[in-house]
């Protein structure tokens, strides 16, 4: 059969088999945005007890990036790939029946754990099995995967918790990963040569460091001045999308407009949407006019734009919201050519090693960012309750959309001096 046959199909197999367990990572971690009044009731927390229980899945996500590297380049794809969601489904389990704060606290760290390897895993198979300029679109196309996680963690979602309640939700979560793990077993192989299959042409040869050079490719990639202006741009990035998608997003349209959770909920779809559709399209066009500094600089630019809109209106028409909040899904892609900057600075046998150290910079974004806004927000409370949770003043939100934009500024500048490192 020559799609089992043939390296350059069979990659394709393989490459959905581990990003489709991916997407699951982010279902998992974008999903207190819907669960959010369901938590807050639960487990009786504030504004900031809500973004750190939120956050607890990057705490161990963000330290686990460049360990995550190491075991990428030293065990491979495959088995990176099932353990990591077997460990996320078992912290879904558990997440599933927890009875208090601390033990959800426990079992969100747990998913995070798991899923912290995925990832980089993912881009490390596309090292493997595709050419160097094919890299930007693969980056892209992972990550638009996760978009697509990030779509079923809305509405979809939504509908679930409010039909069958947050806990079975979990519970089913938890027992499909378990079957993503055995998929990934079964297509998924590290290289071709370790699928039985000829080598592809232009594709660098897959090979295993050592121990001894896994250390000294960090040490060469912790010393690079692009790797922590690239970091930067990923805290911003990441950690602004993934805090407003993945908690404050469905809150603060239900509280500012008054709207349910489900229809909410729609507007963080949006959010996904964009981010299926920008990695890709950002990774083409980069791929094509062989640009990525300038392409970061400009996109960060319309970025922190986005979110200063929201801080300057507060309240804008409904369909502002949702123009926004899909650009910030689509300029991800602009953040996420970060990737392929720092791998092509690398030979392919330090691939899982720089891109892991620069997501740890950026998955740092996404564990501090949740817990500041939720403080932002904490300062604003109305004293209201909706449906057990805090209500929060058009203000609060305001402000928490002002962090975003000079977060995002920031990663502006890192951008264009990326940019300007990056000129002949």
């Amino acid at each position: 059969m020559r799609l089992w046959s043939d390296p350059t199909k069979r990659r394709w197999i393989a490459w959905a088999a581990l990003a489709v367990a991916y997407a699951l990572v982010s279902v998992h971690r974008l999903s207190t945005a819907v669960l959010a009044e369901q938590l807050t009731a639960a487990f009786d927390t504030s504004g900031a007890a809500l973004g750190t229980l939120h956050a607890s899945f990057f705490y161990v996500y963000a330290a686990m990036q460049l360990p995550a590297g190491v075991i990428a380049d030293r065990t491979g794809s495959r088995l990176a790939v099932t353990a990591g969601t077997v460990v996320m489904s078992v912290g879904a389990l558990l997440f599933s029946v927890a009875p208090s704060y601390p033990v959800a606290f426990l079992a969100r760290t747990l998913i995070g754990l798991g899923g912290s390897v995925l990832f980089i895993a993912v881009l490390r198979f596309c090292a493997n099995w595709f050419r160097p300029g094919e890299f930007a679109r693969m980056s892209g196309a992972t990550i638009a995967v996760a978009g697509f996680g990030g779509v079923l963690a809305t509405r979809p979602l939504a509908e679930v918790v409010a039909a069958a309640g947050w806990r079975p939700t979990l519970l089913g979560l938890g027992v499909l990963g378990f079957l993503l793990a055995a998929v990934a077993v079964v297509l998924a192989r590290d290289s071709p040569a370790d699928a039985g299959l000829r080598e592809i042409e232009g594709v660098p040869l897959a090979r295993t460091p050592s121990l001894r050079a896994v250390a000294a490719n960090t040490m060469v990639v912790l010393r690079e001045r692009a790797t922590w202006l690239v970091g930067i741009v990923l805290f911003a990035g990441t950690g602004v999308n993934i805090t407003v998608f993945g908690l404050w997003g469905v809150p603060y349209v239900v509280q500012t407009y008054g709207v349910s959770v489900p229809t909410a909920s729609n507007f963080t779809l949006l959010g996904s949407l964009g981010l299926v559709v920008g990695p890709p399209v950002m990774g083409w066009l980069s791929d094509r006019i062989d640009s990525r500094t300038g392409l970061i600089a400009v996109g960060m630019a319309l970025y922190a734009g986005v979110f200063a809109v929201l801080a300057a209106t507060g309240r804008p028409p409904l369909p502002v919201v949702g123009v926004a909040f899909f650009l910030s899904g689509f300029l991800a892609g602009a953040y996420a050519l970060g990737y392929t900057v720092v791998k092509e600075r690398h030979d392919s046998g330090a691939s899982g090693v720089s891109t892991g150290t620069v997501n740890t910079i950026g998955f740092a974004g996404a564990a501090l960012l949740p817990t500041l806004m939720g403080v932002v927000l904490d300062a604003y409370r109305t004293g209201r309750t909706l449906n057990g949770a805090q209500v929060y003043s058009v203000v609060g939100y305001r402000l928490a959309f002002a962090l975003a934009a000079l977060t995002g500024g920031v990663a502006v500048l890192a951008a264009l001096w990326l940019h300007l490192d990056a000129r002949p």
